[in-house]
């Protein structure tokens, strides 16, 4: 029991920024949730939290564990109400947001599939890439890429999602395979915009950097820069979730492989809540029975 707690009193604190507002959530002092943390470290021998009177922050070991100690405690609701609630289906209303491209291809077809295995669950999906806000819209679970820098939110890794350079094979015969970023200056970029630039991990150092790209076409929208691709009129700069079907059936190529950046998460993210709904925590979880299986980016 004073393990769970230690663990409970650290994601409180990791994903509300503070000793207080944990403490205020559990009806504790801030000193016992202090005392709860201080064990946990000692425990397990690694420091999780850098506190300051100023500010908290997680230290590099501390975000791994906090992403594991999210997942259990998940798991450890979902065993709980599997045994307490017996037979009883998921049911009421979910409300879920996603960005409008993945959300087309990613979200809108396990949402088909989750409201098939339960059918006294009504779903609302809100495609749109602006920043929802999840409290004042009422939002139950947003599915979010990248970092994740709301720390009112709980956010829960469903995956990974890396970018590549994709071409079609005519361009790559008629232009030629870039070897290095360098390349790119002698080839016709797709991009987003020119104040965008390609990101790209140095495979010697592991430095991270970001390559402005020119080309006679740009285009705020990238399923038209995707198409543009197919086409061979040019190098895209696309994520695995939108060209993982194209790589495998051979319509484009990526190169620049040794080069591609670190993968990005994509990540569940709700409200401060002690029990999620049943059905939030059943849609949670086959987002990430689906997104964390490598095959999955290669069939959809």
């Amino acid at each position: 029991m004073d393990r769970l707690k230690q663990i409970e009193a650290f994601v409180s604190v990791a994903t509300r920024g503070s000793l207080s507002a944990a403490a205020r959530l559990e009806g504790v002092t801030p000193a016992i949730i202090g005392r709860r943390i201080d064990a946990l470290e000692a425990r397990l021998g690694a420091r999780l939290l850098v506190r300051t009177t100023r500010k908290l922050t997680l230290t590099f070991e501390g975000q791994a564990f906090l992403e594991d100690s999210q997942k259990l405690l998940n798991d450890l609701a979902n065993a709980e109400a599997a045994v307490s609630l017996g037979g009883v289906q998921a049911s009421g209303y979910l409300k879920v947001s996603a960005p409008a491209g993945f959300g087309r291809q990613h979200v809108a077809p396990l949402v088909g599939e989750f409201m098939r295995a339960n059918p006294e669950v009504r779903v609302n999906l809100n495609l749109s890439d602006r920043l929802v806000d999840l409290i004042n819209e009422n939002i139950d679970c947003a599915v979010r890429i990248g970092d994740m820098t709301d720390s009112s939110l709980v956010s829960v890794r469903l995956g990974e999602m890396r970018r590549m350079v994709v071409a079609s094979p005519a361009y790559l015969v008629t232009h030629g395979v870039p070897r290095t970023p360098d390349d790119l200056a002698r080839h016709n970029c797709l991009s987003l915009g020119q104040q965008r630039g390609w990101v790209f991990r140095q495979p010697e150092t592991g430095e991270v950097e970001t390559w402005k790209v020119s080309g006679s076409f740009e285009c705020n929208d990238g399923a038209v820069l995707h198409e543009w691709a197919l086409a061979g009129r040019g190098l895209a700069w696309r994520s695995l979730w939108e060209v993982g079907r194209d790589l495998k059936e051979g319509r484009l190529t990526s190169v620049l492989d040794a080069w591609q950046a670190p993968p990005m998460g994509i990540y569940a993210v709700f409200p401060q809540r002690r029990h999620l709904p049943l059905r939030v925590r059943l849609f949670i979880d086959q987002l990430r029975d689906n997104y964390s299986n490598p095959a999955y980016w290669e069939l959809r």
